[in-house]
């Protein structure tokens, strides 16, 4: 059995962005994506969700559940099989506080999760935010306020030029635990809009990990604030997962059997 189309309303949403040496993030990405460019720059990061009133279209929206919900992402690109140029998001991992999330994502809706635990005050002035996931691996600390102005140091040139970016990466392809495909899944934002968010403080273990990203390698770019989007979840067609180009170079000069899986989902 699969749940048709989901329904609800994005409370808050925030995109944390990080510019990632391009070659570095090729290297970890699964056929068939490349990075999808700003400049010369990978653009991967951290979706920070709150939904609410998420519910099957023929339920009311006193029916819905609410949770908080942490993606790893990466803007791509890919060819598609008729050949057409594709753009979207590559999820290696997702964390909910939700156990709902967690027991029925990737069997009854597209996106397997983790188990994590949030902590957010917000109110619409400021945002705290940290997140821990059960297992140890992830944790992410955000601070920071709404602001109108982009950071001088990001790649986008304005805030327009942010939205339109990532508003055309609203395809997700997310990773399985079998590893055999990644499950495909489209937000459809009935009133798309964004305002920049002031940072104060910001700290991802994955990001942050010098041995997966050494120095120069990786810097923050920015982060995006959207409040209140009424959305739907819409399947997608599953997409056949190839292995990275670092997994295809170790296992040609050693025994594939012990060669590092050397891919994001590997390390989150």
């Amino acid at each position: 059995m699969r749940l048709p189309a989901m329904q609800g309303l994005i409370r808050r949403r925030i995109l944390v962005n990080f510019r990632v040496d391009a070659q570095l993030m090729q290297r970890y990405l699964p056929e068939p994506f490349r990075p999808k460019l700003v400049g010369e720059d990978a653009m991967a990061g951290i979706c920070l969700i709150r939904l609410e009133q998420i519910r099957p279209r023929f339920l009311p929206a006193a029916l819905g559940l609410s949770s908080e919900n942490a993606a790893h992402r990466v803007a791509v690109k890919w060819r598609a099989s008729n050949g057409e140029q594709r753009e979207g998001v590559y999820i290696p991992r997702r964390d909910s506080s939700s156990r709902l999330n967690y027991l029925l994502g990737g069997r009854l809706f597209p996106g397997e999760h983790h188990r994590a635990t949030f902590s957010v005050r917000d109110d619409e002035q400021s945002i705290d935010l940290s997140m821990q996931s059960a297992d140890g691996k992830v944790a992410v600390e955000l601070r920071g306020k709404p602001d109108v102005r982009m950071p001088k140091s990001s790649r986008f040139k304005s805030t327009a030029e942010a939205s339109a970016f990532f508003e055309n990466g609203a395809l997700g392809y997310s990773e399985t635990a079998k590893g055999q495909h990644l499950d495909g899944l489209y937000l459809v934002a009935k009133n798309w809009r964004v305002e920049p968010l002031d940072v104060q403080r910001v700290h991802s273990s994955f990001f942050d990990d010098k041995s997966l990203f050494p120095r120069g390698t990786v810097e923050f770019d920015c982060a995006l604030l959207m409040r209140n989007i009424e959305h739907e979840w819409q399947r997608a067609p599953n997409l056949k997962r190839g292995i990275s180009a670092e997994r295809r170079r170790t296992s040609a000069t050693a025994d594939p059997s012990k060669a590092p899986a050397y891919s994001l989902e590997s390390q989150l």
